[in-house]
């Protein structure tokens, strides 16, 4: 499988992620094991995850489940540490079942690394990411009422300072390698790079930022995609097929026995009444050129020219095998035209 730099890093990571969100609720420590091993025989060498897996509820008492099951994964299987390329993160402020809702701060950040090292059975993590600003942003359907006027950017530029600065001692630990950004904005993105060149070459530089990207749900194209590009931020995009509403499970009003549908009934405020003429479209359009919708909207997402790499998450085997039996598609360019038809007739469904 093609591999891409991770940034300015000297790390390269697989085209696909094999993400791990359901492990610990919906797919047993057994079943996420076989996944670990399926991906990596496909060639896959790069594992995301976060302190506060699984979810679909989150609750306080699986609060680090995921992170114990991949943990116990390299246990059984001595030697194979270095095989993979290890990404989890740090919960942002707000979520109650974490630190009581405190915010990131250069305190939180070592307390928080030596929880996930526990938990994950190794001395360092590649990649450690901050899952959300601190003082929000436009991810998770809060772009509807997301109101930034009441920020002090002198402040929020010292908290990340500071953070910097606590990560870098980390990274002379040896417990990260690198640092990187979820559900960030254009210009949190451009203070963390500035904050890190101005403080010199020792400071953590974010190499990636995480941010949900479909066929569905195309923010990044407007001032991140342009920034991703010229600064190497690269993309780690996730929730690549919409929650499942891209592979059509949800026509017809249909909710499948043990689908996240059946357990988030709005998929996190995905769901509207026009959505499913999008998903229609998209899958008509597959149809059209004899191709796998699941297929054709992973293989879109990780050919975009700012895409490091795509997260899959499947919560069976089959779907995972399913999945990965797409990763060597390439699309044609009159295939990638009528793509960006459809996402005229319908820019912006959720």
């Amino acid at each position: 499988m093609q591999k891409n730099r991770l940034g300015r890093s000297d790390i390269n990571v697989s085209r696909y992620c094999l993400g791990s969100m359901t492990w610990g609720r919906q797919t047993t420590a057994r079943a996420a094991h076989a996944q670990i091993d399926m991906a990596l025989d496909h060639g896959i060498n790069f594992i995301d995850t976060a302190e506060m897996y699984p979810v679909n509820p989150v609750s306080a008492e699986t609060i680090g489940r995921t992170e114990r099951i991949i943990g116990l994964w390299f246990d059984a299987s001595a030697g194979r540490r270095s095989d993979v390329i290890l990404a989890t993160k740090h919960s942002g402020e707000g979520l109650r079942a974490v630190r009581d809702g405190a915010p990131i701060t250069a305190r939180s950040i070592r307390e928080t690394i030596e929880g996930s090292l526990r938990r994950l059975k190794t001395d360092y993590i590649d990649l450690y990411q901050f899952h959300w600003p601190n003082r929000g942003s436009y991810h998770f359907r809060q772009n509807w009422g997301y109101d930034p006027s009441g920020q002090q950017p002198a402040k929020v530029r010292d908290n990340m300072a500071e953070c910097l600065a606590a990560l870098e001692e980390e990274r002379k630990r040896g417990t990260i390698r690198e640092f990187g950004l979820s559900n960030e904005t254009a210009w949190g993105a451009a203070q963390w790079l500035r904050l890190a060149e101005d403080a010199g070459d020792d400071t953590p530089r974010a190499a990636s930022i995480q941010n949900e990207y479909s066929l569905l749900c195309r923010h990044f194209d407007t001032d991140l995609a342009e920034l991703s590009l010229n600064e190497d931020l690269g993309l780690l995009a996730y929730s690549p097929l919409a929650a499942g509403l891209l592979t059509g499970k949800y026509q017809g009003g249909a909710v499948p026995d043990g689908s996240r549908m059946a357990r988030v009934p709005e998929l996190g405020g995905r769901k509207s009444p026009r959505v499913f003429d999008a998903v229609e479209d998209y899958i008509d359009l597959a149809f059209k050129h004899d191709l796998d919708p699941v297929h054709m909207a992973l293989e879109w997402v990780a050919g975009r020219k700012f895409t490091t790499s795509v997260i899959i998450g499947a919560t069976t085997g089959d779907q995972l095998d399913h999945i990965l039996k797409g990763t060597s598609l390439k699309l044609t360019k009159e295939v990638c035209d009528d793509i960006d038809k459809v996402h005229r007739a319908h820019p912006m469904p959720y």
